[in-house]
């Protein structure tokens, strides 16, 4: 899968990764155990680190289908109202269906069908029956990347938006209001658990199976405290526990939350809300210790519904595809914004590589109380991957290396690749990642732009502005224009703009 992370100096291109049996092992059992719970220990703070570790830009991909557009094997369903036919029924009229079962958190059916049939064309016939609502294939869903605390000063994007005027009207936020990230997990707790690591081809190198390994998590330093993540779920490995493997859940974390004001590190736009770790995109290192989910779909729809139903008031989506419609989607956020959560999706990386449609963007643009976000750089410009399209709605800060260098990207603080993607460092230095170790990194994409538009919205909801449509209007309302005036294709209705969003309810301050 290709990383959205953006790294300084690294060509995007995709290598082979294979999971191999190791010679004279059983095959790795998908899985995480508790060795032993480390209550209230911080990870390892690096400081300031920049750029992430000068990475290969190469991207873990296994090849087949299994990791291609969408993962064979199952399409999703929705059926009308008391009309799901028997399995023999469906296998009478040509449909090779297996099994089906229908998911915690999911209005829809998941049917198993062979791995080597054609799920779109599958989808496609059993969208044109009767009984059928709507039927897809199960689609991977991919990051969208791109003050007192010391370097408060190196974070350029939250002046850009008057968020230090903001602060005056509503500092930071309470413990009230409930944020979802729905991501590769986030940095939230620590302890010591145990994987099983498989051999893996990288490119021309296969590495070995590790086995069992006993990995190191740390609750990333400037994040916490740990009591203030509420309702962890983990949609990848089926569970409780979100860790993130990857590092973009983390950062994206920090640019809603980051704790501020406390002399360390970097800041965040409301860092009192309480966090929502919801992981519902698989990384590499999933991919090697064989989680047994991906993310995809009906993955992502899973999560969206379970923050809504766990009290999340904003739900921050910097995750994305490009493709075929996404219905089960489509209801997933309805079904949010019907119970009262604002939705904030990522618009998309691709506008320097073909501007392909962003599939969750465009659906924010049907719903009032969802919206889609560019990205702007140091000048408020148009960031030159940015996705536009019609229904682009609001922009914000994602940074614009093109313009302005490393410096012109968004810090926060993320675990250091130096000591997670290990086998791109050769064979020689190859060994199990650590996630306790942690700096503050310059990232850009719309995945850094969304965050600042969530926390925005936590502090809207904070000043009684609880309803969806009407967080996005005032977000709308208040916004900068920029570009053509009125709504464009860029910036949407224009960049957001903190105080004037909080200070429009009319407070005097």
């Amino acid at each position: 899968m290709n990383h959205l992370r953006r790294c300084v100096g690294a060509a995007a291109c995709a290598v082979a990764l294979c999971l191999l049996p190791a010679a004279g092992q059983e095959p790795a059992r998908s899985g995480k155990t508790l060795i032993a719970e480390l209550a209230g220990l911080e990870g390892v703070d690096r400081g300031f680190r920049g750029a992430p570790r000068g990475r290969s830009g190469e991207a873990i991909d296994p090849g087949g289908a299994t990791r291609g557009d969408y993962v064979p094997g199952r399409v999703l369903v929705k059926w009308r109202p008391g009309r799901e036919p028997a399995l023999r029924d469906l296998t009478r009229d040509g449909i090779p269906v297996r099994s089906t079962d229908r998911p915690d958190y999911a209005d829809f059916s998941v049917l198993r069908i062979p791995e080597d049939a054609d799920a779109e064309a599958i989808a496609r016939q059993l969208a044109a029956r009767e009984d059928v609502e709507y039927a897809q294939a199960a689609y991977r869903v991919h990051k969208r990347l791109r003050p007192n605390d010391p370097r408060y000063n190196m974070q350029w994007n939250l002046p850009a938006i008057d968020m230090e005027r903001a602060w005056d009207i509503n500092p930071g936020g309470t413990s009230s209001t409930i944020v979802a990230i729905l991501d590769s997990g986030v940095a939230y707790r620590s302890g010591i658990f145990r994987y099983s690591a498989r051999a893996f081809r990288f490119g021309s190198t296969v590495f070995p199976a590790l086995g069992a390994v006993d990995m190191t998590f740390g609750l990333a330093p400037d994040l916490g405290p740990a009591d203030r993540f509420v309702s962890p779920r983990d949609f990848i490995w089926e569970d409780e526990l979100p860790f993130d493997l990857d590092g973009h859940g983390t950062h994206v974390a920090g640019t809603i939350g980051q704790a501020t004001n406390n002399a360390t590190g970097v800041a965040g736009v409301a860092f009192d809300v309480k966090i929502m770790p919801v992981k519902v995109i698989d990384g590499d290192w999933d991919f090697i210790f064989s989680a047994p989910g991906e993310g995809t779909d009906d993955t992502v729809s899973r999560g969206i519904r379970y923050a809504a139903d766990n009290g999340a008031k904003v739900i921050n989506m910097s995750i994305g595809r490009t493709g075929s419609s996404a219905p089960v989607i489509e209801e997933a956020i309805r079904y949010a914004v019907s119970r009262g959560a604002f939705v904030v999706i990522a618009g998309g990386n691709t506008f320097d590589e073909g501007n392909a449609v962003e599939v969750y963007s465009q659906i924010a643009s049907r719903i009032n109380g969802a919206v889609s976000v560019a990205a702007v750089g140091r000048g408020l410009e148009h960031a030159s991957y940015s996705t536009t399209g019609d229904y682009i709605e609001l922009a914000a800060p994602g940074g614009n290396s093109s313009q302005g260098g490393t410096s012109a990207e968004i810090l926060q603080q993320t675990m250091d690749d130096e000591f997670i993607f290990t086998f791109e460092q050769g064979l020689s230095r190859y060994r199990a990642p650590r996630f306790d170790v942690f700096g503050e990194f310059f990232f850009q994409g719309t995945s850094m732009a969304a965050p600042h538009v969530s926390g925005l919205a936590a502090l809207l909801y904070e000043q009684g502005v609880t309803s969806p449509s009407a967080i996005e209007a005032a977000l709308k309302k208040f916004a900068v224009d920029k570009g053509a005036a009125g709504r464009d294709n860029e910036f949407g209705f224009g960049v957001i703009n903190a105080r004037n969003t909080l200070r429009g309810l009319g407070l005097a301050r």
